[in-house]
């Protein structure tokens, strides 16, 4: 039975109930928990240390207004990581190459830093629309060329993401189905085909852990401007 490329970003549905929840659940479930003594384990010292480090980074040019988001921001890190990883298994299913799903963290966490920035501070948030030294005829121009771009960035956020895991896991299935394929046709064709395959898979395994990075850098960016 042929199916379509595609088919691999349906939903998975088990007796008509959708179960894309349990797959945004799973990776909340596979880390350890830091337990209430001195010691830990070197899973939990090396966790702990990643997410120092990367909060740490993440908030360096924030303000102390900023520092508020680290939790959030963190913790968005560690879930979009976790899940575009996870993706990558045979016989996985990816939430993140869902549109929906990736709109319904970009448009939210993106009004929460335009709604603090209009309430912090109204004057510097609406002057971002208006660059200093703009000539006067070209004002009502820019006014709209920068309110369209303001509201571009949530749908900028969540296709960046959709489409770079989605091309990733697209090319991934073309280049094994090639193998398969070439396997009893030509061998030495489909070893080097395997190959391919294996470095595209690194650079996938690459790909997801730098969207992650860049769709928490890009928040944290619109937050600078708006604290």
């Amino acid at each position: 039975m042929m199916t379509s490329f595609f088919d691999q970003f349906a939903s998975p549905s088990f007796m008509g109930i959708p179960l894309i929840a349990v797959a945004i659940a799973l990776p909340w479930v596979m880390f350890p928990t830091p337990p209430a003594r001195w010691i830990n384990n070197r899973l939990i010292t090396l966790q702990t240390w990643f997410i120092n480090r990367f909060t740490n980074q993440l908030l360096l040019p924030l303000n102390v207004g900023g520092h508020k988001w680290a939790l959030l921001l963190a913790s968005l890190m560690i879930f979009l990581i976790t899940i575009n990883m996870l993706g990558l298994l045979p016989y996985t299913f990816t939430p993140t190459t869902q549109l929906s799903l990736n709109m319904g963290f970009a448009v939210p966490l993106w009004l929460a830093t335009v709604i603090i920035g209009m309430r912090n501070q109204p004057t510097i948030a609406l002057g971002h629309l208006l660059p200093e030294g703009t000539p006067i005829p070209l004002i009502p121009v820019l006014i709209i060329i920068e309110t369209i771009s303001l509201f571009i960035r949530p749908l900028a956020l969540g296709v960046r993401l959709t489409a770079n895991l989605t091309a990733g896991h697209l090319l991934i299935q073309l280049i094994a189905t090639a193998v398969f394929v070439l396997a009893p046709m030509m061998p030495t064709v489909a070893i080097l085909t395997a190959a391919v395959l294996f470095l595209l898979t690194l650079l996938e395994v690459a790909v997801a852990m730098i969207q992650a990075y860049v769709f928490v850098l890009l928040l944290s960016l619109y937050l600078q401007e708006n604290v």
